[in-house]
């Protein structure tokens, strides 16, 4: 018996040991790195139309993150970043050919756009990946990016490499990963279909399930409906002080999401803060102000469709 719990003993201390050294691999190593495989991009000539929606999408889903209080795209420090994961800085996205988007070409624009990863290897894990968005917004995003608008004019600023913890080291070795390209066309949603409309808004091109479902690390980039918990909000966020927040539950429960708002209340909300109940809407949720009246009701058709999820953690109350 005192053998057989020696040997267990040894055996004990061989896989701690194990595990010990490769904790500390990971935490002395910096983030993997992938093979860049640049996809066949059809060459395109932007249109003022094409800009002009690209302008918006970026106002709608990447100004919050890139836009610094210089009024340009040159990036900032991200506070919202949770410190579990280190710290990190948004990309210099201007047109500088050395420390913005001009040294990428569109091929690698949007490849980065759906893996997450950057030309020279790079994986940029707090970035969202955007799987779903449909071909057209993607090149309506490569065409403003190429524009001479004053936000995207060139900036020297070298943002700082994100300064990873461990727990962001093992994540990314482990469930953070790059998603793959899109094999096959991406249509647009169809106008028609407000329902349709909504949800692409809201899994595809808002990222609204990210932040609106309990934690992102059961975040199902796949198929976001299949997420657990599905936009009833609590996921603990940090607002511009790195003050904990948590995000509202925006499924109809009548007791902790939104099933007594109308439509008018959501729309009014979504597009200025101006909540029914309650002061004002905090970062890092920004009010939608590009969003268009039908994309808003949009939104709100979609979400009458999901299931309605009693959730306390993300009722409107837990955040005044």
């Amino acid at each position: 018996m005192k053998k057989a719990l020696k040997i267990a003993g040894y055996v004990l201390g061989s896989i701690v040991l194990l595990l010990a050294i490769g904790a500390a691999y990971i935490n002395s190593s910096p983030l993997p790195k992938y093979e860049v495989v640049v996809p066949d991009y059809p060459a395109f000539k932007a249109d003022s139309t094409m800009i002009a929606e690209g302008r918006r999408t970026f106002s709608l889903v990447c100004n919050n993150c890139h836009m610094a209080q210089s009024g340009k795209l040159e990036g900032k420090y991200l506070p919202e970043i949770p410190a579990m994961f280190g710290k990190a800085w948004s990309a210099n996205i201007t047109s500088h050919a050395k420390y913005g988007s001009g040294r990428y070409t569109n091929a690698e624009l949007a490849y980065l756009l759906r893996t997450g990863i950057q030309n020279d290897g790079d994986f940029v894990p707090f970035m969202p990946q955007f799987t779903q968005l449909s071909d057209t917004d993607i090149q309506n995003i490569i065409a403003y990016l190429r524009s001479d608008a004053p936000e995207l004019a060139p900036s020297d600023v070298a943002q700082p490499a994100a300064q990873s913890s461990f727990v962001a080291k093992l994540l990314c070795r482990t469930v953070m990963k790059p998603k793959p390209y899109p094999t096959q066309a991406i249509p647009d949603p169809p106008t028609d279909n407000a329902v349709a409309l909504g949800k692409y808004l809201v899994t595809a091109k808002l990222d609204c399930y990210g932040c609106h479902s309990p934690s992102f690390m059961n975040i199902n980039s796949e198929f976001p409906e299949k997420t657990p918990g599905y936009l009833s909000g609590g996921n603990e966020l940090l607002d511009e002080e790195s003050k904990p927040i948590l995000s509202l539950n925006i499924t109809p429960d009548k007791e902790t999401g939104i099933g007594n708002w109308t439509e008018e209340q959501f729309v009014k909300a979504i597009k200025t803060g101006i909540r029914p109940q309650g002061p004002a809407m905090r970062f890092p949720m920004t009010p939608f102000t590009a969003l268009t009246d039908e994309e808003a009701k949009a939104i709100w058709a979609y979400l009458q469709t999901v299931p309605a999820i009693k959730h306390e953690e993300g009722k409107l109350d837990n955040n005044p």
